[in-house]
């Protein structure tokens, strides 16, 4: 976009209240194992003819298979009988999103659109750094929010995904990997998947069951076994669901901030008309987890002239003093038809000092995957880009 390019003012509209939109699961079917707990996995199998007496020990033999080995078929679990092996099969499957597309970024990034039930589309993001393997996954079918520096934002929120399909995102990218264990061979300890980050496309916390069931299977430590603190949700501020998110989930939060006035973030993060700073500030510091060795992340994304001031950065410090934490500075990612402009480098940096020098760690994020549009806030569903894409084409046309 060149600098003469006009630019429409961002107005984004307040944020719906919590809003559930599930998956219609279809009646008589199959019943997937992928992303059930250990007690509801034991539930269904009980239901499906398993002795109650057998229960617990089939979960941990099934759940080795699923989720140690990567296994996709019951065939294959040779440690139980075969006429339960087809008893199994004539009840559940093991089923993770299809991987339609991979593309790969200069610095390595990989991004993955990948396919639910029903045809609908979300991305997710791995990201290699030296010791650690980041996975940024999706917990929504776009978004309700409509932050309005966010391109996931500009798509309309279609339905909450289910723990399966939140789950089976880090079970897909482990086989595009090829990280699973192979029997027989020695153990690598090496994990690229080491991290997951709930800061794809949706937000965590308007889906939070199926959010919470699906890190329970993330975490438990006989399968995908990635520890509480490996986890981080980013939120963008619902209040509600903050301290309850401590409490069942655990893992570590970020809150998407973003801006130091309520006036600027109504329009960056619409939510806040509903749940401002003061209120949003006073959740986090009844956080149940805070600490020194649990701090909160604070996302601050850096907009030219419109967050990046030296003003700002003073106000921010102030408005969370006394909360253990970091601030992530985020350079602003621009994507087709961006209402914003990414801060100048300079400025980030001065902005970062001054944030430093009152005590808090400032680490300015790399930029990662840009040329694929892989990086924080340009994710949107290839489908949806294509729709965007044929309206545009048909106002120009005037059709």
């Amino acid at each position: 976009m060149t600098a003469e390019t006009p630019r429409k003012t961002p107005l984004a509209p307040i944020t719906q209240d919590v809003v559930t939109l599930p998956r219609k699961l279809p009646e008589g079917g199959r019943i997937n194992l992928v992303g059930l707990t250990r007690d509801q996995m034991r539930d269904a199998l009980i239901a499906a003819g398993t002795p109650e007496r057998q229960a617990k020990m089939r979960v941990g033999q099934i759940w080795q298979w699923i989720y140690h080995w990567g296994l996709r078929d019951f065939a294959g679990m040779t440690n139980l009988a075969k006429d339960y092996r087809v008893l199994l099969d004539a009840h559940f499957s093991i089923e993770i999103p299809e991987l339609i597309s991979r593309q790969i970024s200069e610095d390595g990034t990989r991004k993955y659109l990948v396919r639910i039930a029903g045809g609908h589309e979300v991305e997710t993001v791995y990201i290699p750094e030296e010791g650690r393997g980041t996975l940024c996954i999706s917990s929504q079918v776009g978004c309700t929010l409509t932050c309005s520096f966010c391109h996931t934002g500009t798509q309309k929120l279609v339905r909450n995904l289910t723990a399966g399909e939140i789950a089976g995102q880090v079970m897909l990218a482990r086989d595009d990997l090829g990280e699973w264990p192979q029997p027989g061979q020695p153990k690598d300890e090496t994990r690229l998947v080491s991290n997951v980050v709930l800061m794809g496309m949706g937000e965590p916390l308007y889906n939070f069951d199926a959010v919470r069931d699906a890190m329970k299977v993330v975490m438990d430590n006989e399968g995908l076994s990635l520890s509480r603190r490996r986890i981080t949700l980013s939120t963008s501020g619902v209040v509600p669901e903050i301290a309850r998110a401590a409490e069942e989930i655990g893992c570590l939060l970020a809150v998407s901030f973003h801006a130091t006035t309520d006036a600027v973030r109504d329009r960056l993060v619409p939510i806040n008309k509903r749940w401002n700073i003061e209120t949003l500030l006073g959740a986090l510091r009844d956080y149940p987890r805070l600490s020194n060795s649990e701090r909160i992340t604070f996302e601050y994304v850096m907009l030219k002239d419109v967050n990046d001031s030296d003003e700002d950065a003073r106000r921010l410090v102030r408005l969370i003093a006394g909360i253990p934490a970091k601030i992530n500075l985020i350079p602003f990612n621009e994507w087709p038809g961006a209402p914003y402009r990414r801060s100048d480098w300079e400025r980030i940096e001065t902005f970062a000092d001054i944030v430093h020098k009152a005590g808090y760690a400032s680490p300015i994020r790399t930029p990662r995957g840009e040329d694929i549009m892989a990086a924080c806030g340009q994710l949107k569903s290839a489908t949806e880009r294509a729709r965007k894409s044929r309206a545009q084409i048909a106002a120009e046309a005037g059709l």
